[in-house]
């Protein structure tokens, strides 16, 4: 006959799960705890506010977070490759820092330094990132100074590995340097992050428009663009445009 005292003293010291297949938590691998950064405080079900949200949520308040800066080790190939490329000629201060999450790791690198790190991380023959597969932008109006981030999904083919740098300007200065000499991939990838977020790539060999005229206003995924938009007809109803509708952001 099992102890219901001594079960639930386990249970509440961790070392027991719900799941049958596993005795203990001791076969379990256990992650490290890492600090989190709220970057935002959402309020309501929909972040509506007055009368826009009718959902009887309105009072909820939740915290937006995201993970924060890791310390090292960080396991794995991650340490050799955060090594080497602070090793780079000049690049001792270029990472701003790092985040390890979800088995992924991020370079918070200083705009200044982006081509001369991306360079590095190329011709670099321990580290051999040959492909840039991914570029693109993010918008938090409420980091002041840093409102704008560009994001590089970098792919080493030689070693199978992947790593993520991020770059971050101001509003009234979104200028940041061009990868395209050095991944001629992001070409179009970075010509549809102006066309969205209006960010600067300095040095691009054609940065115009790619997806929205050349002559429309402002950059639509920006969180402060207005959502606008024309009635829609269906079945004889009328959709109003989005702007006319309740807010739910």
């Amino acid at each position: 006959m099992t102890d219901p005292k001594g079960d639930r003293d386990a249970r509440d010291a961790g070392t027991v799960t719900q799941d049958a297949s596993h005795e203990t938590q001791n076969e379990l691998v256990r992650s490290d705890t890492t600090q989190l950064e709220v970057v935002e405080i959402r309020e309501g079900a929909f972040g509506a506010h007055g009368t826009g949200d009718t959902s009887g949520f309105g009072g909820l308040t939740r915290p937006v977070v995201m993970p924060g800066a890791s310390q090292p080790p960080y396991g794995g190939w991650f340490d050799e490759v955060a090594a080497r490329l602070t090793a780079g000629p000049g690049l001792g201060d270029a990472v701003e820092k790092v985040i390890v999450d979800r088995g992924e790791i991020t370079f918070h690198i200083r705009r200044a330094q982006l081509l001369e790190v991306v360079t590095h991380l190329r011709n670099d023959p321990v580290l051999r990132f040959e492909f840039c597969s991914s570029v693109s932008g993010v918008h938090f109006p409420h980091e002041t100074g840093r409102e704008l981030h560009v994001v590089h999904h970098l792919l080493s083919m030689t070693h199978n590995r992947r790593i993520r740098l991020e770059v971050t300007a101001p509003e009234e200065d979104p200028h940041v340097p061009s990868v395209v000499p050095i991944y001629p991939t992001a070409d179009w990838q970075e010509r549809e992050t102006w066309d969205m977020f209006g960010i600067v790539f300095d040095g691009h060999p054609a940065l115009t428009r790619i997806l929205m005229p050349d002559d429309w206003p402002g950059h639509p995924q920006r969180k402060d663009y207005p959502l606008g938009g024309i009635p829609v007809e269906y079945k004889g109803g009328t959709v109003p445009p989005p702007d006319q509708r309740r807010s739910y952001s």
